[in-house]
């Protein structure tokens, strides 16, 4: 079995990468694999402690499953709102589009 302290590691490092690409990175589909990256880490946390602390019970992975649709849903809007804003602009760099100001 492995040791809880090393999947909260894991967990951490993963979302660190992901905060760094989301607030680093300018391309818009970048910053999404970002986010979907740092909602893994999060999975891993609530499966982790789910199966350490409360084996008999599946609240954790419960709640894994429902971050998973929900990250799925946000990654399907936002690439939709990207695609069209690409396909209006041409451009998919964050700090170029100006759009939603009036």
């Amino acid at each position: 079995m492995i040791p809880l302290s090393w999947l909260v590691t894991l967990a951490g490092l993963l979302f660190g990468i992901g905060l760094l690409g989301a607030l680093l990175s300018t391309n818009a589909v970048r910053m999404l694999i970002s986010i979907e990256l740092m909602l893994n880490a999060v999975n891993i946390n609530l499966v982790a402690f789910s199966r350490y602390y409360g084996a008999s019970q599946p609240h954790g992975e419960i709640a894994a499953i429902f971050a998973m649709v929900v990250g799925a849903a946000e990654a399907a809007v936002g690439l939709a709102i990207f695609v069209a804003v690409a396909r209006n602009s041409k451009l998919i760099d964050i700090d170029k589009i100006n759009l939603l100001k009036w």
